[in-house]
């Protein structure tokens, strides 16, 4: 289990971690078990923690601590809370892993040295920015840049999207831009697409609605849309992602049953 990835376990070690961490980056994960959506995201939770050791990650079950969950404003789960300095600088609502992925990019500090030499400022955030906009525009086959979220829109344009994708049964992820005024303009630069909101198919601009409106008329938006793996092939790339690969009840840090214990 990696240092900084912690399960909490009383309302005061939330208090001394942030006492202890002060000017640090703290992101909290409330779950549930009984939340399908969390199990999923506790292993994005997981990950992001192996890869960014300077930041502190704390898994939260929200039902054993409701005074906490309700200090936080906590109204569903998966939740996801960055806070910096003590405070809450961002909040991640459902599981969205794309926006969670983002959200640490953007929180966790990068080292300013590469092979001893010190990278000039501007051209860092830049490489730094196109690495962010890449690994979200391939983090899902369909990738949608709205503005809100696909429960609540915060545009006409945004709205009638999301009515297509259902419509039309598109499995689909989605990056609220009003939520990062870096990724907001950079991606515009990136695609050379100055509005939004921004479809990609398998990392590649499609277009903004008025195209996915037309790609639906003339029956080719069907087409576009990656097909669904067979559950044949997803086993294979569960049973192959390690050279020991287990499945158990829970997760390791916190087995669900004796046996997986």
């Amino acid at each position: 289990m990696d240092s900084n990835l912690i399960e909490l376990t009383s309302e005061d070690g939330l208090k001394n971690l942030i006492e202890k961490n002060k000017g640090s980056v703290i992101i909290l994960d409330f779950w549930a078990t009984w939340a399908q959506p969390c199990s999923q995201m506790n292993e994005v939770f997981a990950e992001l923690a192996g890869k960014n050791s300077s930041v502190n990650f704390v898994k939260i079950e929200a039902e054993k601590f409701p005074e906490l969950s309700e200090s936080f404003e906590i109204e569903a789960v998966p939740a996801f809370i960055v806070l910096k300095n003590g405070k809450i600088a961002e909040r991640i609502n459902g599981a969205n892993a794309p926006e969670l992925t983002n959200a640490v990019a953007k929180y966790a500090k990068v080292s300013t040295f590469v092979t001893g030499k010190p990278v000039a400022t501007s051209e860092k955030k830049a490489v730094d920015l196109n690495t962010r906009l890449k690994e979200l525009l391939n983090s899902s086959p369909v990738m949608a840049f709205i503005k809100g979220t696909p429960t609540q829109p915060r545009c006409g344009f945004s709205r009638k999207l999301i009515e297509i994708f259902n419509e039309n049964q598109v499995k689909f992820s989605s990056f609220n831009i009003l939520a990062d005024e870096e990724v907001r303009q950079g991606l515009k630069e990136y695609s050379n697409w100055p509005t939004y909101p921004q479809v990609y198919i398998n990392g590649e601009l499609v277009g903004g609605l008025d195209i996915i409106k037309e790609l639906v008329a003339n029956g080719e938006f069907k087409g576009m849309i990656p097909k669904e793996k067979d559950l044949n092939e997803r086993l294979k790339e569960l049973t192959t992602k390690g050279n020991a690969m287990i499945f158990i009840k829970g997760s390791p840090e916190a087995p669900r049953c004796g046996f997986s214990k």
